[in-house]
């Protein structure tokens, strides 16, 4: 079977696909994947075959245009209310607009049987239509975007879809969802089960992943959240962390912004960005920016976690993941900038045995899904 995998213009948007891929792939599949050139880098560490169509997105970029001069993203940024969580999805509505031509005209010469794409990518949806092949969107995580973008793109592309000889814009054949159950949005529709093997990138197994004599908290706030004014608040979690009694810090952080960070505690250890399911196990705990996949890839292994979300949906990430236990959020300028309670934060999750009891429940949830090689399987049997 011929099947083309379809990514909006982020590298991480694809990241959780990649174990299908390789299962489909595995399972005797033709895989070509296409993406704006953002992507390709991602696709190609992959081992994947990747077909670049439009020009470079360049989320950072765009992002900046939304920041005040000189404060991150949680500064700048309005929070949208849970029913207003469409909005995110708009963005990539224009990127189908500008890229459905050039995806189609690369399907009709492909000619895949099955299309399977991220879960705002809306040129799939078309091109499934006007193909007349089946179209499978894969869930990044925990999901308060996509019902309610689904419902505006129907409006928003409206014109498209007549244009292509469509009634409307066609909802997915099926909506696979790598989120354990009672971690997801409550709100969300059901889709179908794959269990999250985590993609981080590439890499080389750490000198350092062997378990500490002290208790080990990783700190990985993302290399965006760097790139948009980020590195004081980076600076303040890190050396907050560093300040709860008999800890190692482990700090993900690209080389080229250690010395802007400047001196750090001696119990911080700063490591280039490293696939983080290579060293989650030698964890006690994380700090994260409550990014789907971050998230996830401690959940496999049952990480109590500390989210400091910044935008879009990483509010929702952290509420689900405090409604369930297995960790704490503070989703607000005041909570995120005081020292003292991100210390406490990180203290409780290492303190209390409750975190971790509910975060390796949730680490059941997830083994006891069915694997990206049996949903590929499925896919190609229904298919």
């Amino acid at each position: 079977m011929r099947i083309l995998m379809m990514s909006t213009a982020v590298p991480t948007h694809f990241a959780p696909l990649v174990p299908l891929a390789w299962g489909l792939r595995a399972a005797g599949a033709e895989v070509l994947v296409t993406a704006q050139p953002d992507v390709m880098p991602m696709i190609r560490s992959a081992g994947l075959v990747g077909a670049p169509v439009g020009e470079k997105f360049d989320g950072d970029t765009h992002l900046r245009g939304f920041l005040t001069e000189g404060r991150r993203p949680l500064e700048s940024f309005t929070r949208f209310p849970p029913e207003e969580m469409g909005f995110y999805g708009r963005v990539w509505m224009d990127q189908a607009r500008r890229n459905v031509h050039a995806y189609l005209e690369l399907a009709r010469e492909w000619k895949p049987q099955l299309i399977v794409a991220d879960q705002v990518e809306y040129a799939s949806l078309l091109i499934g239509g006007v193909l007349g092949i089946p179209v499978v969107h894969h869930r990044w995580g925990v999901d308060p975007i996509s019902d309610l973008a689904m419902r505006d793109a129907r409006g928003e592309l409206a014109d498209l879809a007549e244009e292509f000889g469509l009634d409307e814009l066609p909802t997915p054949t099926e909506v696979l969802d790598p989120c354990p159950p009672s971690l997801q949005m409550p709100s969300a529709s059901k889709g179908t089960p794959i269990r999250h093997v985590p993609f981080n990138g590439y890499g080389e197994l750490p000198a350092w992943r062997g378990r500490p004599d002290t208790r080990r908290v990783v700190v990985t706030l993302g290399t965006r959240t760097l790139q948009l004014n980020g590195v004081p608040h980076v600076r303040h979690v890190l050396q907050a962390a560093a300040s709860v009694p008999d800890v190692e810090v482990i700090g993900t952080v690209p080389p080229e912004y250690w010395d802007e960070l400047g001196p750090m505690p001696a119990a911080v250890q700063l490591v280039s960005p490293t696939p983080l399911h290579l060293f989650m196990d030698s964890c006690d705990a994380m700090v994260h920016h409550s990014g789907s996949g971050t998230m996830l890839t401690a959940t496999t292994v049952g990480l109590p976690q500390l989210a400091l979300p910044q935008w879009s949906d990483q509010f929702a990430l952290g509420e689900r993941l405090e409604a369930s236990g297995a960790g704490i959020a503070l989703d607000d300028v005041a909570g995120q900038d005081d020292a003292e309670l991100v210390r406490d934060s990180v203290a409780l999750l290492l303190d209390k045995p409750e975190y971790r009891t509910a975060a390796e429940g949730l680490g059941r949830e997830i083994a006891a899904m069915p694997t990206p090689a049996e949903v590929a399987m499925d896919l190609l049997r229904k298919y």
